[in-house]
């Protein structure tokens, strides 16, 4: 959160004390991991984050009527500026039942909460239930208008296995409407990557600081298309942003895909 609003991403109201004193904490290490491995935590954070915006605004015009779901949203203030830019879309955003009153109670201050801009509970590990995915798509959204659903660092918090099952529901929900598309993120797997051994250390600074584990998953594109494939999405897409951003290639080469996924 704090990365994007110094970033011009996000108005202040997102930036907690909490994301400040992370923000400083990890500047050393930043430092460190751009001179030796080409790429720190927020470049990645800023470009995984710029491609879902041009993903999900290039969508946005293909599909005037387009519907937004963006679960686990945390603090990510894209439905606030989606809102503003495309007030007529309706864009819900979605967490556990903690984080989303708390995103409730920050939107309500900014007075950005509307009929088009709304906070739902969701646990996308629960079927059956009120706040399961499936219960929020049939309760919020309309069946005879696009929908595309975002999930933004969630999936490498995930074993693959777990996060395939989700997927799998989630193309099995998203066939009920008149059509359906999902943007995520993926940190791939970089077994490869000359500064490999640097990036296990972050993985595991990360994995402390967050209290959770944190995976990678697919060596390559056509491996992260296929397995989507068998999730149930017909079409998938892989976007690297050395490929997207050619002028802020790194070297070693990128460390997060964003993928868009069509039914």
């Amino acid at each position: 959160g704090y990365v994007r609003y110094k970033n011009n991403l996000s108005h202040k109201a997102f930036a907690t004390k909490q994301g400040l004193a992370f923000y400083q904490l990890l500047k050393p290490i930043e430092i460190l991991a751009k001179c030796f491995i080409g790429s720190d935590i927020k470049t990645t954070l800023l470009q995984r984050h710029q491609l879902l915006d041009r993903e999900l605004s290039q969508l946005i015009g293909q599909h005037p009527d387009l519907q937004i779901l963006e679960l686990a949203c945390g603090l990510s203030p894209r439905g606030w500026r989606i809102n503003q830019e495309y007030p007529n879309n309706l864009y819900i955003e979605a967490d556990l039942q903690g984080m989303a009153q708390r995103k409730q109670q920050l939107l309500t201050q900014l007075d950005a909460i509307n009929p088009k801009h709304k906070v739902g509970v969701c646990n996308i590990l629960i079927e059956d239930n009120a706040e399961s995915l499936e219960a929020l798509l049939q309760r919020e959204f309309d069946s005879n208008k696009p929908l595309v659903v975002i999930t933004e660092g969630l999936v490498n918090y995930f074993q693959l296995v777990d996060i395939s099952q989700f997927w799998t529901r989630l193309s099995k929900a998203l066939s009920a409407f008149s059509a359906g598309f999902y943007l995520t993120d993926v940190y791939p797997k970089v077994t490869q990557h000359k500064f490999y051994h640097w990036i296990e250390f972050a993985n595991k600074s990360l994995k402390v600081s967050s209290k959770s584990s944190f995976m990678m998953h697919f060596i390559t594109p056509s491996e992260a298309i296929s397995h989507l494939n068998g999730c149930g999405f017909g079409q998938v897409t892989v976007f690297n942003p050395d490929d997207e951003f050619p002028t802020q290639r790194i070297k070693g080469g990128a460390l997060v895909w964003v993928m868009r996924g069509e039914l």
